[in-house]
């Protein structure tokens, strides 16, 4: 039935995580990730969290020549969220593969590492790929499809079943790993879009990014009101978010059968429960991370009780 929501309660779903998780044929330590952006490539926050407590990170995105992104300020805070527009600033493929990767597989053992890509056509996509594909730490590629707070952040790249599905499709040809789709919450039939990206060779989805806003400040007196970010518009983020992402992730789940990385507003245990329930395998902490770099490692220690 049209517009029907399942029952989130179903027990199709196991509520807690086994101890040790297996997606793609890989084992992770358990099913807690950091989400794209928030760990850079995990150097950044060598001696602040304990990657070793983590089932993996995903990497901030990677385009295949380096990207300076938006102009400040690049994050604000509001009632209820953040807001970000960052604009996938990185060193490009190059610089992540000769420096990024080889500091992660000296320094990890057992964290998975999925590589979040980017690119400005098509082919950029696959050229980061086939750049990265030889890096034996790389478990899987995200392909960002749904970045809101960039003109070239390949949001329209998931917009259109086509031409994801060609994305795919030269993604999937370049690598032996697996690949994955990062998906909007503002697609008009989510699961009708991963099942394009699955029958093009997709081996999982993620759900969901954040939420195109917009944040002012001024507008009193003489001045006149102008966007809190230096980019302008932004991704809103934060515990508003997780019924978005719960749903999304039941949806594809349900229309793919992929595995499902799930995130979105997760801050607790009993938010990564959710995200388990509605089918996902594996849940990523993004915001929360931010706000307090403790709170993965705690929820992971916790699902472990």
């Amino acid at each position: 039935m049209a517009g029907h929501v399942p029952d989130i309660r179903s027990s199709r779903f196991p509520p807690v995580a086994p101890a040790l998780i297996q997606v793609w044929g890989v084992e992770f330590r358990n099913p807690i990730l950091l989400a794209a952006g928030t760990a850079g490539f995990g150097r950044e926050i060598h001696g602040v969290v304990n990657l070793s407590r983590l089932g993996g990170i995903i990497t901030k995105a990677v385009s295949p020549l380096p990207r300076s992104g938006n102009p400040p300020p690049r994050v604000a805070e509001f009632p209820g969220g953040m807001i970000n527009s960052v604009g996938l600033a990185n060193p490009g493929a190059e610089v992540v593969a000769r420096e990024m990767l080889p500091w992660l597989a000296s320094n990890l053992s057992g964290t998975r590492v999925i590589v979040n890509v980017v690119g400005d056509v098509v082919e950029d996509y696959a050229n980061v790929v086939r750049r990265l594909q030889d890096q034996t730490v790389v478990t899987a590629f995200e392909l960002n499809v749904s970045c809101p707070n960039t003109e070239r952040g390949g949001e329209e790249f998931g917009a259109d079943s086509d031409v994801l599905s060609d994305l795919v499709l030269r993604c999937v040809a370049e690598t032996d790993k697996p690949v994955l789709v990062k998906l909007a919450p503002t697609l008009p039939d989510v699961a009708a879009t991963a099942r394009a990206a699955a029958a093009s060779g997709a081996q999982g989805v993620s759900v969901i990014n954040t939420m195109p806003g917009l944040v002012l400040e001024g507008g009193k007196g003489t001045d006149s009101p102008r966007p809190r970010l230096g980019g302008g518009r932004g991704g809103v983020s934060g515990p508003g978010l997780l019924p978005i992402g719960i749903l999304a992730t039941r949806r594809v789940t349900e229309a793919t059968g992929l595995p499902v990385i799930g995130m979105g507003g997760v801050r607790t245990k009993d938010d990564v429960e959710q995200y388990l329930m509605a089918g996902a395998s594996l849940v990523a902490v993004g915001t929360a991370f931010l706000a307090d770099p403790r709170c993965p490692e705690r929820i992971a220690g916790k699902l472990e009780v």
